[in-house]
């Protein structure tokens, strides 16, 4: 979301490869309040608090960070971001979806939204509400998310390469890091 993984392809040649991951998959359509999602889960949390510590550490990274109190069901989101992969426009895509649900707060589960999203993208509009109402790319997101369960994948983002596995946001030199480790190139 800050531009490192496109950095590390170009600099290295390489392709990152996103993956769809089952986040909240009980979260209604409309959306599930923070507050509500996490007494569902049993853990108190001060949402202010921890708004603003999400706020400082993705500032850290260059990342735009919005209030948000709500969230939303990124299931149909996943399914148009792995069509977005086949049309060559996924890390737009991606990066669209993220403003939209993280700093603008907007319902990522909702048609409207995800067709502004995809115009957005440069993907072409009716070829994407063809996909969002014939659920066309369900059965990939499944596999996904069947994948990251057999891989003990339990947060996002998760970076894996080789035999390592990075959890949570991380830095362009770390990143890096991990791609020399496997390219044998050092800094």
């Amino acid at each position: 979301m800050t531009g490192s993984i496109e950095k590390l392809e170009k600099e290295y040649g390489i392709h990152a490869r996103w993956r769809a991951f089952p986040l909240h998959t009980d979260t209604p359509e409309q959306g599930r309040s923070l507050e509500d999602l996490f007494k569902k889960k049993g853990i108190p949390v001060d949402i202010d608090k921890m708004m603003n510590q999400l706020k400082t550490a993705a500032a850290k990274l260059g990342l735009a960070m919005g209030d948000r109190k709500m969230t939303y069901n990124s299931r149909l989101a996943q399914e148009v971001g792995l069509w977005a992969e086949t049309k060559g426009r996924g890390h737009k895509f991606h990066m669209e979806a993220f403003k939209a649900y993280f700093v603008k707060g907007e319902n990522i589960a909702q048609k409207s939204v995800l067709l502004s999203l995809i115009e957005s993208s440069c993907l072409d509009p009716e070829e994407g509400e063809y996909i969002i109402d014939k659920r066309e790319f369900s059965n990939a997101v499944d596999s996904d998310w069947e994948l990251s369960k057999k891989a003990g994948i339990t947060a996002v983002p998760t970076v894996r390469l080789g035999l390592d596995t990075l959890v949570g946001a991380q830095s362009y030199e770390t990143l890096k890091k991990l791609v020399d480790k496997y390219s044998n190139r050092q800094s």
